[in-house]
């Protein structure tokens, strides 16, 4: 769930259309309508009686996507309308493209719906201009509530859940490893390689042309016909490793910007190094979202890093023509690190009913609604009782489009709940989208070591810090 990218939204409703299959009525027909002449005075009081309590409270809920995905989304909304007589959903679809221009108009006119799909990275910028209410009693008295790390916080209060769940972790090709008879990458994290056990490993399936590794006499560097690793250097995903080594993009609170210290910077140089110095991964600019693709997929690398959504968008359909992969923990420098992230649903603080939002809300959210898209491996789930209740857990993992399930759930279901699961920047800080973009551009020449970071970071850090601050 990558911020900028629509992850398929066409997918991912064909998932959750399965939720619809067998919807009622949506429970707001006025049947029995007998007219004051046949009943009499009486029955049409009780019948106006009758009306008054099952009338609905009316909301909006939009999203981004066609008018076909808006229909299939209201079907889902039909199922919650007949299952209470309290609130009916409306789904208004916006086309991508013009998503925030839509939502920005509507929030000049007062006129923005009750609730909506709102990109990560645009969070925290709404709530801190007044635009998105306070959602942190959605779960009170619920037998469970999201991960931690899957609530959106702005000064102190949660304005948004994640609808889903994702972490960064490491996939790898166990043919490539068993050729080399080197050990696979460890699943539990108290094993997680440190970033030079990483390398070295790395280092031992990396063959050039006749078979040589990094290091020994007679290497080609130019000659490279298979990489031991990549990790994947988009500006968000590089952040986890500024934070593993004690450093980071922001301050803990969001508020500073971290990038230029020694720690954030030795971290992008040894990333960078990677393809530099190491001669272990394909060269990368940090521009393009397909990493697994590239790499374990494409058959040139033999583990790299990325998101658990892979394993439904691109490693299920690839297993299915023949590839063996595996799932681990990321390596770590100083401290053990994963980031996760997830598109959050959110309650407009124009809204006139905000209770019948948040219920709606955690309704649509729910496992069992998105069910399509959990089991098939692109959405992890974000209730706790999926983590730590074990039948759940074999609910969820135990299927055919998962690795082993002690495999998946030691490195993707343990992990995701661990201490070094640390939410997304976009999760308490804003104007992600600026920085990101700047930083992508600024560490250009270093991935291809025109420079170092420590200077491309060093020139540009007063830019850095304004786009921050929101004023590029």
């Amino acid at each position: 769930m990558n911020t900028g990218k629509r992850l398929g939204a066409g997918v991912l409703l064909a998932a959750m259309a399965v939720s619809a299959v067998g919807c009622g009525s949506n429970g707001n027909d006025k049947t029995n309508a007998s007219s004051p002449a046949a009943t009499g005075g009486a029955s049409t009081k009780a019948a106006e009686t009758s009306t008054a309590k099952t009338k609905k409270v009316k909301i909006t809920y939009s999203m981004w996507g066609s008018a076909e995905e808006g229909s299939v989304t209201q079907k889902i909304a039909d199922k919650f309308n007949a299952s209470q007589d309290r609130i009916e959903v409306e789904v208004v679809a916006i086309p991508w493209e013009n998503y925030m221009t839509k939502l920005n108009t509507q929030a000049t006119g007062n006129q923005l719906p009750d609730t909506g799909m709102l990109k990560e990275d645009g969070v925290i910028q709404w709530s801190s201009d007044g635009m998105l209410n306070d959602v942190s009693a959605m779960y009170e008295g619920s037998d469970s509530k999201p991960l931690d790390s899957l609530a959106y916080k702005y000064q102190g209060k949660t304005v948004a859940y994640a609808a889903a769940n994702e972490v960064l972790l490491l996939y790898y090709n166990k043919d490539m490893f068993d050729k080399a008879g080197v050990a696979y990458p460890p699943a539990a994290l108290d094993k997680a390689w440190t970033w030079d056990e990483f390398v070295a490993t790395a280092k031992k399936l990396t063959n050039d042309k006749k078979g040589k590794h990094p290091g020994e006499e007679g290497f080609d560097a130019d000659g490279i016909v298979q990489y031991g690793a990549s990790v994947e250097n988009l500006p968000w995903q590089l952040e986890t490793w500024t934070l593993s080594n004690g450093g980071g993009f922001y301050s803990a609170d969001g508020t500073e910007v971290k990038i230029g210290e020694d720690a954030s910077v030795e971290a992008i140089q040894r990333v960078a190094d990677l393809y530099l110095k190491d001669h272990v991964a394909p060269l990368s600019v940090g521009q393009t979202d397909d990493g697994i693709q590239r790499t374990i997929i494409a058959g040139t690398v033999a583990m790299a890093t990325n998101g658990a959504w892979n394993v439904g968008t691109s490693l299920n359909t690839a297993k299915e023509g023949g590839l063996k992969y595996g799932v681990a923990v990321l390596p770590y420098m100083k401290d053990k690190v994963t980031l996760n992230t997830g598109g959050a649903n959110v309650v407009f603080s124009q809204t006139k009913h905000p209770e019948e939002a948040m219920e709606w809300l955690k309704w649509y959210n729910s496992e069992e609604n998105n069910w399509g898209l959990i089991s098939s491996g692109i959405w992890m789930p974000t209730l706790e009782k999926w983590y730590k209740d074990e039948a759940l857990t074999h609910k969820w993992v135990d299927n055919p489009n998962f690795p082993p399930y002690e495999e998946y759930k030691s490195a993707v279901v343990d992990y995701a709940q661990s201490s070094a699961a640390r939410p997304a920047s976009w999760f308490y800080t804003n104007h992600t989208t600026d920085f990101n973009t700047l930083l992508g551009s600024v560490l250009g020449d270093v991935w291809t070591g025109k420079t170092t970071a420590k200077d491309a970071i060093a020139k540009n850090l007063d830019a850095l810090k304004a786009a921050h601050a929101g004023s590029k």
